[in-house]
């Protein structure tokens, strides 16, 4: 990867997690841990892996994203208002009543969702079934989904790993955004689903595990999972909960809380120092 590439997705991941706190804070809810450290690879998936078009959202051909944990949301609101799909300003109206963004994806009312999401288990799910439509009518699209660790403590995530190999759906790609954090505590505490990797291989899969903060890794993975064929992909992506603010990295508390202003500003301090860093350089 070119060095200005780079640079230009690390300011990309840098804003989603500036719009993602400061939605979350103005709703004073919502779940900022997941959403600041699935920045990178949403950011990569928007702006490089992904043909998507904010012009022409329904578009037939586009690729397809699929936020299986939806309470993430803020980070896919901010990369879809830095991506054109509708105004920044939006993001300060999240969750609020009537707005455009609300709590969970909805892709009824929001430009850019390709699937509304919320119930965990339920949109790797459905992104099974869309990948299934593109083989069936020859599209040549391809289907990302995103899953929480603690999300595949849900039986229905592995319903969907058999029907996606099964099916040999190699135009589908999940990427499980492995944060060892989870509402209630650590991943290991509540169910233990490691070792991760090797389920999904038993489970017929092609399996990377990778850095999922690093953007010659994140290029690397989703390069080799368009060469798979016959088997789904899933890309394991070791994370950090809360990534880019200090008081929020690797902290359990910040799966679903709303800074305060006082902690606002000092995410918000934060994250303008990191992004005129990389602006500067």
């Amino acid at each position: 990867m070119e060095k200005s590439e780079e640079k230009a997705l690390q300011i990309a991941a840098c804003k989603i997690r500036l719009g993602a706190v400061e939605s979350v804070w103005s709703a004073k809810s919502g779940h900022p841990g997941g959403a600041l450290s699935a920045a990178d690879i949403i950011a990569y998936l928007y702006f490089k892996e992904m043909h998507v078009n904010p012009s022409d959202p329904k578009n037939a051909d586009r690729d397809r994203f699929v936020l299986s944990k939806g309470h993430s949301c803020p980070a896919l609101y901010a990369a879809l208002a830095l991506k054109g799909y509708f105004a920044w300003d939006e993001l300060r109206k999240f969750r609020h009543i009537g707005a455009l963004l609300q709590g969970h994806p909805n892709m009824k009312e929001t430009p850019g969702i390709d699937m509304s999401t919320g119930s965990l288990g339920q949109g790797v799910s459905a992104a099974c079934g869309i990948a299934l439509a593109g083989k069936m009518d020859g599209k040549a699209y391809r289907v990302y989904s995103m899953l929480g660790d603690g999300e595949i403590d849900e039986g229905e995530v592995w319903e969907a790993a058999m029907f996606a190999a099964h099916h040999k759906l190699d135009n589908l790609c999940l990427i499980v955004d492995w944060n060892g954090l989870q509402i209630d505590g650590t991943i290991e505490e509540i169910a233990g689903p490691e070792p991760i990797d090797e389920k999904y291989r038993a489970f017929g899969f092609d399996v990377q595990t990778i850095d999922g903060h690093k953007f010659d890794a994140i290029e690397k993975a989703f390069a080799h999972a368009k060469t798979v064929k016959d088997k789904p992909s899933a890309i394991i992506a070791k994370t950090v909960k809360g990534k880019g603010v200090s008081y929020m990295e690797n902290a359990v508390g910040w799966h679903g809380k709303a800074p305060n202003d006082e902690q606002y500003e000092i995410a918000k301090s934060e994250l303008t120092a990191e992004l005129a860093r990389l602006e500067a350089e």
